[in-house]
């Protein structure tokens, strides 16, 4: 039986400025552990503000949101903040490194602001994401000279620093060519076969079609 690892129940939001307009209506949805699932639709959908509060960086929303088995709804900033490092990692379509920074160093941020592990641990736990993604002979590299490909496989390998239960990727492959599309895909897919949980907002059929299961929002609603 699969495992539950992330539902919501209700879900609706509103933005109120200038005037109170409904953009999410009773979202009902569950995604289980070592799911590879793509949020799907036309832009103004819903999707990315969907996205916002699966994160749990928007708060500002009536139901419920429940992962890990931990309802989230109503939780402090604090907490939410702590819940996120812990359990979230985030991939997002540019990939935010600090371009003075080594590879290695972009990658170590969570875990050593997680403040978990010693600094020789997260370093060695780095490399192992790197060696993970196939470019360990980039470590000690500053990041502003890294191909736009592996500036994504850093921003991926940072995402899973502190083993997150989810990673939530925004576009993941919406700025990078085809064949680097292709490589952020198949990393993604052996992921997911070892038990990591991806949900991925994507604009890309080719990519969503691949994926185990696709999620298609319409005005707000999910239709599919």
């Amino acid at each position: 039986m699969k495992e539950v690892i992330l539902y919501t129940r209700g879900i609706q939001k509103s933005f109120h400025d200038p005037i109170t307009f409904q953009v999410l209506f009773d979202i009902d949805v569950e995604i289980y552990k070592g799911e590879f699932l793509s949020l799907v639709g036309k832009s103004g959908c819903g999707k990315s503000t969907l996205m916002y509060i699966l994160s749990t960086m928007d708060t500002e929303y009536q139901g419920e949101l429940t992962i890990c088995g931990q309802k989230l709804t109503g939780q402090s900033l604090n907490a939410l903040a702590k819940f996120r490092n812990e359990s979230i990692g985030f991939v997002f379509q540019f990939h935010y490194l600090l371009p003075e920074f080594t590879a290695l160093e972009n990658i170590m941020i969570p875990a050593r602001k997680l403040g978990v592990k010693s600094y020789t641990e997260i370093e060695h736990d780095a490399m192992e994401k790197l060696r993970l993604l196939g470019i360990e002979d980039q470590a000690h590299k500053i990041s502003s000279r890294l191909s736009g490909g592996q500036q994504q496989r850093v921003a991926i390998a940072r995402a899973l620093i502190n083993s997150p239960a989810i990673i939530m990727g925004d576009e993941p492959t919406g700025n990078l060519d085809s064949y680097n599309s292709g490589l952020v895909f198949e990393i993604f897919k052996e992921l997911a076969a070892k038990g990591q949980t991806i949900i991925a907002v994507t604009h890309d059929d080719d990519f969503a079609k691949a994926t185990d299961r696709i999620i298609e929002m319409k005005d707000g609603r999910i239709v599919k």
